[in-house]
């Protein structure tokens, strides 16, 4: 038995945000005001992954920059789950709101980003590249 498929506004909505270059931009910069000061080096690894993501995608590489995005973003929110704020009142404080919408969006990246790269088409997006050069 074949899995059903998803609503059309769930579909149109995870292909609207895996294909979206804010997505990992918007990732890439909460994760470097999490981890910049004091500097936390494997956190910030991945803000230039996630930032060449981006390039991509405005580059016309849209389906292998969501695959890009997808893996980079689940890696990250699973590394980030593992740490607990030692307090409860620290899950509430500015940094614990950016570390949970950090988390939340890497969870959101992940799952668009996987949808894009598994359902894309890749020679409609090497026509649309071919007809509309970017930057050239």
């Amino acid at each position: 038995m074949a899995a059903p498929e998803p609503p059309q506004f769930a579909r149109n909505s995870l292909a609207a945000w895996g294909n979206s270059p804010f997505a990992p931009t918007g990732l890439a910069t909460l994760v470097t005001a999490l981890h910049f000061r004091p500097l936390q080096v494997r956190p910030m690894l991945f803000v230039p992954i996630l930032l060449f993501s981006s390039y991509a995608n405005l580059q016309g590489f849209k389906i292998d920059s969501a695959g890009i995005t997808a893996a980079a973003s689940g890696t990250y929110a699973l590394l980030a789950m593992r740490r607990r704020p030692s307090a409860f009142m620290n899950r509430f404080s500015i940094r614990g709101i950016v570390r949970g919408a950090a988390v939340g969006i890497g969870v959101v990246n992940t799952a668009a980003g996987g949808w894009v790269y598994a359902t894309g088409n890749r020679e409609r997006e090497k026509e649309e590249r071919r007809i509309n050069p970017r930057w050239v």
